[in-house]
């Protein structure tokens, strides 16, 4: 059952200016998913872009700078490459493979992925003998499709092996509604991912393999005596960029993820369904010069501070304090200072004993409609269970008030 109650509503004085944050605290009776950002967001007014799809975020923050129909399911094509280049990374850091590992170009992935394939490649020679640490080069630098399946051969036997391993690590870190059925993007209709996965994956590869992220800044490569630039149009567009990868397939039109930094903050940016080459690069470096310029970083919540309470059924304690583990901030417009918004969503009632610092919901942040960022909370205390009275009296309440709020969510 799903209930909305305001259990503390709290007109706070945030950022040394007029805006105002009322908490209010959603328990729920079961799971609920994340709110879509798919909705307008509060910053339309202020930007828009030709692409069909579009999503940035602040990295240190977790602020939603832009959404644009984030979870709609797309074709990744070469954009695949770097949930593919997240389990070669995932293998050289538990130690299964170094990057002085030598694979064999199989036929498969000669023709394949080859110079006879008439795609992307690194011209790998057929029956040679290539390095792990050159074949990452010739995929993140060349978007190389032989070298994607010579790694995902060689790492699993096979490409549908090395799928499944990229759909399991797919889940491991996160990625709720992408689904990958080769290393290389190439078309196939079961593959698809949202840009919301891709951001997420983007900002994970920059954080758990930095050593190796570090390619995605590399300029050119050479191999089989092939000088090959690096295909993200960004890199060479003064706007800080540093990373990711591009992709076309006729379906979803010209997408890119993009990672950039300025003044020490980090951005990530996927965007889809643009016309073109040029149109891609030219909405991807607008949208990275109107986040440098349009916000400004304002801390909402101090660290330890309390950001709400949770009912408590069965304890000593009716409620109990939440708090998240860092100070929150998020970005604001500079513009458009709409009025934040912050609710705690859990589910409920909690049951007592509860421990101090147990995880039991989010604090969410909206600016005006849009939802802008999520925190994980955690009790504050510890909360013991009550006796038996305190137990029976909070069960009736809950046999008495749980259809109330059935009807009145």
């Amino acid at each position: 059952m799903l209930s909305s109650s305001v259990m503390t509503v709290t007109d706070i004085e945030r950022l040394g200016r007029s805006l105002t944050v009322p908490l209010r605290i959603l328990a729920l009776g079961a799971a609920i998913a994340l709110a879509s950002i798919s909705a307008p967001n509060a910053q339309d007014a202020l930007f828009d872009t030709k692409a069909k799809q579009a999503l940035m975020v602040e990295d240190q923050t977790g602020t939603i700078l832009y959404a644009k129909s984030p979870d709609t399911l797309i074709e990744p094509a070469a954009l695949a490459k770097l949930m593919t280049m997240e389990v070669v990374f995932h293998a050289l850091k538990t130690g299964e493979i170094t990057p002085s590992t030598q694979y064999t170009v199989s036929e498969n992935a000669w023709r394949t992925g080859g110079a006879p394939s008439g795609g992307s490649t690194m011209f790998a020679k057929l029956k040679s003998s290539v390095s792990v640490g050159d074949l990452i080069q010739g995929v993140i630098v060349q978007s190389a499709n032989d070298g994607c399946i010579i790694l995902a051969e060689g790492i699993a036997g096979s490409e549908q092996k090395f799928a499944e391993m990229m759909n399991a690590r797919a889940k491991e870190i996160g990625l709720k509604s992408s689904t990958f059925t080769n290393s290389t993007g190439l078309p196939d209709p079961k593959q698809r991912v949202s840009l919301t996965d891709l951001v997420t994956l983007a900002r994970h590869i920059k954080h758990e393999y930095p050593e190796y992220y570090r390619t995605y800044a590399q300029d050119n490569f050479t191999w089989n005596n092939i000088f090959q630039r690096n295909r993200n149009p960004l890199l060479r567009l003064d706007i800080g960029a540093d990373g990711m990868g591009t992709g076309y397939t006729e379906q979803s039109g010209y997408g890119i993820v993009g990672a950039a930094e300025r003044n020490g903050r980090r951005y990530f940016v996927a965007l889809s369904g643009l016309a073109s080459d040029k149109e891609r690069a030219e909405e991807a470096k607008r949208i990275f010069e109107w986040a440098y310029q349009a916000f400004e970083e304002a801390d909402v919540f101090a660290e330890g501070e309390i950001v709400g309470e949770a009912s408590v059924f069965g304890g000593i304690k009716s409620a109990v304090a939440l708090k998240a583990h860092e100070k929150i901030s998020i970005l604001i417009p500079v513009a458009n200072r709409d009025r934040l918004k912050a609710h705690v969503v859990y589910q409920g009632p909690l049951v007592a004993p509860l421990k101090a610092d147990q995880p039991v919901g989010t604090l969410r942040i909206w600016i005006g409609d849009a939802l802008v960022q999520e925190t994980p909370v955690y009790t504050a205390e510890a909360i013991e269970s009550g006796d038996l009275k305190k137990r029976s009296l909070d069960a009736v309440f809950e046999l008495t008030t749980g259809w109330v709020r059935r009807l009145n969510f």
